[in-house]
């Protein structure tokens, strides 16, 4: 049961000028295809095959002898994520009941906002800056690499891509500038509702 490459929910030009074209192309047609196949590879024909991706994550999280399938499968897990985590018009504050939640955990959509953009900006070389529900509480969180939240038990409810790829035609290297154009002009509030709610 091969893992497919979805298709982008908008199309090459919708981010633009945040991100743009060229960076949506090499970095969904390129980069997240590469990591669907090399898993759909790696997992073809072993007992695993018949899982969801998810529950492949979490079932070899931590396994040296599994780490290049892991880092696929995340990685094609996180991009999914991570396309759905934007939109057109995007960005700015969030309303309903999870603003109500993040003023609530975070005391005020400013500080989330502070604690989001830190670590984005300070996670050191590759990975990924999420807003999370960890046991009813919502967190901000970055992981290195292919990690996720899926792996500590945490609810995802929105993700930014930090690695070098996700930005750098558009912002070299400036991700400080990336990350405010994330959460200024492209943050998909409704997605992280849908999933505080489902969760």
């Amino acid at each position: 049961m091969a893992y497919e490459l979805p298709t982008l929910p908008y199309n090459y030009t919708a981010l633009e000028p945040h991100i743009s074209k060229s960076t949506l192309k090499f970095h969904h047609d390129k980069h997240h295809a590469a990591y669907v196949s090399k898993f759909n590879a790696a997992v073809a024909g072993t007992d695993l095959d018949s899982q969801p991706i998810e529950a492949v994550i979490k079932a070899i999280a931590g396994n040296s002898d599994k780490s290049g399938m892991f880092n696929n499968a995340a990685q094609a897990w996180n991009h999914t994520f991570y396309w759905n985590s934007m939109k057109p018009g995007g960005g700015g504050m969030p309303t309903g009941d999870l603003a109500k939640k993040i003023e609530a955990d975070f005391g005020s959509f400013e500080k989330f906002a502070e604690a989001f953009k830190d670590a984005g900006a300070t996670q050191f070389g590759s990975g990924w800056a999420w807003l999370v529900l960890d046991n009813d509480t919502l967190k901000v969180t970055k992981t290195l690499n292919a990690d996720n939240p899926l792996t500590s038990g945490q609810v995802p409810l929105l993700t930014m891509d930090v690695w070098e790829h996700a930005y750098y035609l558009d912002y070299q290297n400036k991700r400080p500038d990336y990350i405010g154009a994330f959460l200024g002009n492209l943050a998909n509030w409704d997605f992280a509702a849908h999933n505080l709610a489902a969760a």
